[in-house]
């Protein structure tokens, strides 16, 4: 894949996100998909992604920095959002925070095939 086509599929795949279209999740993520190290495949990731909107119903997932240099792109996205319980051991019960996430992705065979992420947790124990 080109630069160009890994940064539409990209922006492509946040859309999908952000719609809660998990019905389409596949379009944009390998059927073995590695997280973090650990091969979850397609339903173990899409269950992580509907576990995280179940915890954060106002969820929106908002590119703040993109950089591609192919097969990976790498991105930090920026979270506002309110929490209805615990999220991430912290008990944040409804207070909105501000967090971001640091993501590399590779992608193969025009989908996400490896997933390395990063979350700020010091920045929402900060808040809370």
């Amino acid at each position: 894949m080109t630069r160009e086509e890994i940064m539409v599929a990209y922006r492509g795949y946040i859309a999908c996100l952000n719609g809660r279209d998990w019905q389409d999740l596949h379009q944009f993520v390998g059927k073995d998909v590695i997280y973090n190290g650990t091969r979850i495949g397609l339903e173990g990731y899409a269950g992580m992604l509907a576990a995280d909107v179940r915890a954060i119903p106002d969820l929106q997932f908002t590119i703040a920095a993109l950089v591609c240099d192919p097969p990976v792109i790498a991105v930090r996205l920026a979270f506002d959002c309110s929490p209805v319980g615990d999220l991430f051991g912290l008990a944040v019960n409804g207070k909105q925070v501000r967090f971001d996430e640091h993501v590399f992705y590779e992608f193969h065979d025009g989908r996400i095939q490896k997933v390395w992420s990063l979350i700020d947790k010091a920045a929402i124990a900060e808040q809370i």
